[in-house]
């Protein structure tokens, strides 16, 4: 799918399809397109792009590569941007590569999932077409808008990490698989946060350093310190996260020594009655309290006693 942006002094037009590329009769209606949105492209609407306006867009494989050189790379009146976009469901995080291609005053966007920032965009863009001159602006908003979402999804983990910490603190109710695959969760949302926020770290800081659009860049200084501050946050979620494990680990440890303490009293407290009745119990023929009228009482009494004693002696000192 190709949504095709045509902008003429103040006025926005919107086409649809391969067609619309097509349709161009002169130089100057495709000087005037400033963004190409291609959704889930096929080949042939790959291919019409590259040839109207010769250039060669890199193959998915291409874009997922992690070093700079495949995520930023400029030559001649091109620059090649491969950045991460953050896809956050119930299930799973993944952060997924869009393909921007700033030429001139075009933007040309590939990319392969339905993304909520650039629907935002969209929507913004209709309403006042005037504020986005050049593809460059647009693909500076586009990024701008996905850091604003990503400071609310690190707002809304702080949030949930503050919810279980309350949780493990003080209604903890031995679902311990449950906490531990919550934390795991939490620490896998969080670096794939941080590795999306070092992803655009490194392209804007290159797109800083480069000569084009030399008059135009007092946003990319403000979008880094904003950058740097969530880098911030996601470190700071990190140590929440390994002190809240620790912390949970060492309840864990606490309500398992209980249990067994609670094991280890009980035995002692049975040993003695267990002692004496065993030596009753004896079959030799030589015991003297054998034949006694009341050597049963007597041992029911000797063994209430013998464990009722390490009861007292337990609860004097505190032991329970």
């Amino acid at each position: 799918m190709i949504s095709c942006y045509i902008k003429k002094g103040n006025k926005l037009n919107v086409l649809e399809g391969v067609e619309s590329l097509e349709s161009f009769e002169s130089n100057d209606d495709k000087n005037s397109v400033i963004w190409i949105d291609m959704l889930l492209p096929n080949i042939e609407e790959i291919r019409a792009v590259e040839n109207m306006f010769d250039m060669k867009f890199p193959t998915k494989q291409e874009s997922e590569e992690i070093e700079l050189s495949s995520r930023y790379w400029e030559e001649n009146n091109r620059i090649e941007i491969n950045s991460y976009f953050l896809i956050n469901d119930n299930n799973s995080a993944f952060n997924e590569t869009v393909s921007f291609i700033l030429q001139g005053n075009l933007l040309i966007s590939v990319r392969y999932k339905k993304l909520q920032s650039f629907n935002t965009f969209t929507k913004k863009l209709l309403i006042s077409p005037r504020e986005f001159k050049t593809g460059y602006s647009i693909f500076c908003q586009i990024i701008d808008i996905r850091i604003d979402a990503d400071a609310d999804t690190i707002e809304n983990l702080s949030k949930e990490i503050t919810k279980i910490r309350k949780h493990v603190f003080t209604d903890y109710s031995n679902d311990d698989e449950e906490i531990l695959e919550k934390i795991s969760t939490f620490e896998d949302l969080n670096m794939k946060i941080r590795e999306n926020l070092t992803d655009k770290q490194r392209i804007l800081n290159s797109l800083l350093k480069s000569q084009k659009f030399v008059d135009d860049k007092h946003e990319l200084p403000i979008m880094l310190k904003d950058i740097k501050s969530l880098i911030d946050h996601t470190n700071f979620n990190f140590e929440r996260l390994d002190y809240l494990q620790n912390i949970f680990i060492g309840i864990l440890s606490i309500e398992q020594n209980k249990v067994i303490k609670i094991f280890t009293i009980v035995n002692v407290i049975f040993l003695p009655p267990t002692l004496i009745a065993s030596i009753y119990g004896m079959n030799f023929d030589f015991i003297p309290e054998l034949h006694w009228e009341y050597g049963y009482i007597i041992s029911i009494v000797l063994m209430v006693i013998s464990s009722i004693t390490p009861i007292l002696i337990f609860k004097k000192k505190g032991w329970i």
